[in-house]
């Protein structure tokens, strides 16, 4: 692919070529555990599915394509991405981490790596003051959400790669709620950049996976080593799925940024909603940097009803067109009470330190009709308090 080509472009192409045995189109799913060697050690590229298969090479290739970078690794999921990037890390290193993370990244941060030694502080990565106070001598991975999950706190990306570079320190951004679409993380120095394909990149809610994309041929070697290692890699039409998605995000985001941000004013101006929390609003308090960093807000909605948590937790019940359910970035839209839900692992005294309310309620817009999601949106805040 020619660097210079465009996003939908790449989106299509990057990594994929018409099958050159029978001109098929789309990369063939090569279900297949293992490979005939022509002699001991002589190989055509591939010797055995976990170690690579080449559907997944061809995801590899495209999302890296789409996130402008030069290496791409595909997981058996977004944690399993995570895990393989903490695997760098030993006993007495210290990580500084956003205090909004995914509830699963915040778990396998406390509950696993914590007690192999390793260290960790939760801040507000919004705040440079903050980070600056937070590096240690032994600080050797700083790890963001840019926008957060759930709060949609953006970080500063070009600052946090400068401070990291200036300290030695790897740098890491989870980009699933931006995708590559709306915003490129290597584009600003951060070193690798994550992704849940499970996400906007799968974009149908039909399969898990994950990937890591970076510049570095160093790192992209000590990352290899541990997806080989550990095996959490995804089967071969866990990838074809992914690729298929990958063909349309420009358009499914451009439609989901569209409904979120009419839905986030609409929230905006309702009476029993206290507090909306969305990047394309001009009410954001990061939107200027949104301006900068991103192609438009997103798809994710944050909100905060004038309600108890009970009375949240029976709203969420009530929508038509808005599944309640975990994850996000389908093209179905979802609601969620992250408290009691993806986040509640997160015990609730520290949830509450970091600016998360019991009554705060996610939703991934999807791409439905707006007026029908409008509405939807309407009839169930109508139902508060009934």
């Amino acid at each position: 692919m020619n660097p210079t080509d465009g996003f939908g472009t790449r989106a299509i192409h990057a990594g994929q070529s018409p099958d050159p045995t029978t001109g098929a189109i789309m990369p063939p799913v090569y279900m297949t555990s293992t490979y005939v060697q022509e002699a001991p050690g002589v190989i055509k590229g591939y010797d055995y599915s976990r170690t690579c298969n080449p559907t997944r090479t061809a995801l590899e290739a495209n999302i890296a394509g789409i996130e402008k970078g030069r290496h791409g690794l595909c997981f058996a999921s977004g944690m399993a991405a995570i895990n393989t990037v903490l695997n760098l890390l030993k006993s007495d290193d210290h990580v500084v981490a956003s205090n909004d993370l995914y509830g699963g990244t915040y778990r396998i941060c406390t509950t696993l790596y914590q007690k192999f030694g390793v260290e960790f502080s939760f801040i507000d990565m919004s705040s440079q003051d903050a980070l600056r106070a937070a590096v240690r001598g032994n600080t050797r991975l700083v790890m963001t959400e840019s926008p957060s999950n759930p709060l949609l706190r953006l970080t500063d990306l070009a600052a946090v790669a400068e401070l990291c570079r200036e300290r030695g320190i790897l740098s890491m951004c989870d980009n699933t709620f931006a995708t590559p679409y709306l915003q490129n993380p290597l584009d600003h120095g951060i070193d690798v950049v994550i992704h849940s394909t499970t996400k906007y990149l799968g974009g149908h809610s039909d399969v898990v996976g994950g990937a890591l994309v970076t510049n570095d041929d160093d790192l992209r070697q000590r990352l290899a080593h541990f997806q080989n290692t550990v095996g959490g890699t995804p089967g071969p039409m866990d990838c074809f799925l992914v690729l298929r998605g990958t063909k349309t995000l420009h358009v499914r985001m451009d439609r989901h940024a569209a409904n979120a941000e009419q839905i986030a004013r609409d929230l905006e101006a309702h009476p029993k909603v206290r507090r909306v929390y969305y990047p394309g609003l001009p009410s954001h308090p990061q939107f200027e940097l949104a301006q900068r960093q991103m192609r438009n807000g997103g798809g994710m909605v944050s909100f905060v009803l004038d309600a108890s948590v009970e009375d949240a937790m029976a709203v969420t019940s009530r929508f038509r067109l808005f599944a309640l359910a975990e994850s996000l970035g389908g093209v179905e839209s979802l609601v969620d009470h992250p408290a009691s839900m993806t986040h509640g692992s997160i015990p609730r005294e520290e949830r509450i330190a970091a600016g998360f309310e019991d009554g705060l309620i996610r939703l991934s817009v999807g791409i439905e009709d707006l007026d029908d999601l409008r509405a939807d949106v309407a009839a169930a805040l109508a139902t508060l308090g009934s």
